[in-house]
């Protein structure tokens, strides 16, 4: 019984941590060499990846059902950016909602971007 039980454990733990280290940028090098991270803007950077991963649909407007979230300008975004909730969130950090809600979470080029739009002082550009 030990002849099989051992092996048999041995290869299912190195089944289970094969995946492990699946990373976006190991597994799609070409993708993580392709993101520019060259002039960051808000305006145009920033606002599209809130809008291209649908953010708008849930935060903007008056009545946002996004948990009253409003990211559909410039102030509410910096605000969210400064006190850490949005990075947070979309970086899908353990204390913070996840979002996109019920989605998978932003590609690794566009979470590099707003982190650098953050870490540059949220500038409106």
């Amino acid at each position: 019984m030990k002849k099989i039980f051992i092996p048999s454990l041995i290869v299912t733990v190195l089944f289970l941590n094969g995946c492990y280290y699946d990373t976006e940028s190991l597994l799609y090098p070409a993708a993580a060499a392709n993101c520019d991270t060259t002039n960051i803007t808000y305006s145009v950077t920033i606002r599209n990846i809130l809008q291209s991963n649908n953010c708008f649909n849930c935060h903007s407007g008056t009545a946002a059902s996004g948990g009253n979230v409003v990211l559909d300008n410039y102030a509410n975004s910096k605000q969210y950016a400064q006190n850490g909730r949005l990075y947070g969130s979309i970086n899908h950090d353990a204390g913070y909602v996840p979002m996109p809600q019920g989605g998978n979470k932003l590609t690794t080029c566009d979470l590099k971007k707003v982190k650098i739009w953050i870490n540059s002082g949220t500038p409106n550009n």
